[in-house]
């Protein structure tokens, strides 16, 4: 009798314990304070970065090259279009994150997914500037997918926001299939098609919030903003850093390589400064 009651605690405690990993694991996905205090970026939102890095390093070579062979106007098409999926699943995905984010354990799985979206994106965009779009489209659709299925968590956990959560859902997936279509048009109707697919996906938050605005963090995404720019920036210290091995190298003239290097220094440092400056209390308060 007396094993059979210790048997019994046992499992029970065992059972206690799977439900507190499962509700470690899995928690509800309820709105941010948005006056929160100390709020920052979190180490997995600067892994997030980290990838996007190399979708603009890629998207810059690829610019870089198109100029090279003289195919400027289309090497900057390209580039604009390739820069927009970049831009606009990193914006998705910062202003969901300042809003909603709990960092549970599917949170990190559906975050990871969409890494895994922004590399594929990243290989692909080398191979859209040959004009075969096939790989961007599918790194791009993947990382909406992953803002898909956090906006489902939303409209399940959260009552006060399942309009908008669904609004942003349906969007999201009805544009989709518009990008996958955009595979398929001709080379002709590229541009008109694009511009018209970027005005849906503009129109998505903007009717999505009609019902109730998301609760976002301003000190949060001021600072991923900032660290945004800062991976822009970054692109120009890399241009030119290549300026000066190839003036050590004797590709080109030393004193030609010395304009541009130290005009690039000079522009990165100037950007940095004034879009930074507003961040200072009393300075530029119409900004």
């Amino acid at each position: 009798m007396g094993s059979r009651v210790v048997q019994r605690i046992g499992t029970r405690r065992a059972t206690v314990r799977t439900v507190n990993r499962v509700s470690s694991f899995i928690r509800p996905l309820v709105p941010r304070d948005p006056n929160e205090e100390h709020r920052v970026a979190t180490p997995l939102e600067l892994l997030t970065d980290l990838c996007f890095v190399v979708a603009v390093a890629q998207a810059a070579t690829g610019l870089h090259h198109a100029i090279s062979d003289g195919h400027w106007a289309l090497g900057v098409g390209h580039f604009v279009m390739a820069f927009f999926a970049i831009w606009w699943t990193w914006l998705n995905f910062t202003w969901f994150a300042s809003a909603f984010d709990n960092d549970d354990g599917i949170a990190r799985l559906l975050t990871i997914f969409q890494i895994l979206g922004s590399l594929v994106l990243a290989a692909g965009i080398v191979r859209f500037f040959d004009d075969d779009a096939l790989l961007i489209i599918v790194g791009y659709v993947i990382m909406r997918i992953a803002l898909v299925i956090q906006w489902i968590r939303v409209s399940r956990n959260c009552p006060e926001y399942a309009l908008t959560a669904r609004r942003y859902a349906l969007g999201v997936v009805l544009v989709q299939a518009g990008w996958i279509g955009f595979y398929f048009v001709p080379s002709a109707l590229y541009v008109p098609t694009f511009l018209f697919l970027v005005l849906c996906e503009f129109a998505v938050p903007v009717i999505s919030e009609k019902p109730g605005m998301t609760p976002w963090h301003p000190h949060h995404i001021a600072e991923r903003y900032s660290l945004f720019f800062i991976i822009v920036l970054g692109e120009t210290i890399l241009s030119t850093t290549v300026a000066i091995q190839d003036a050590v190298a004797g590709e080109h003239p030393a004193a030609k390589v010395a304009y541009v290097v130290i005009g690039g220094i000079l522009i990165v440092f100037s950007l940095w400064w004034l879009y930074l400056l507003p961040a200072k209390r009393g300075r530029c308060p119409r900004r």
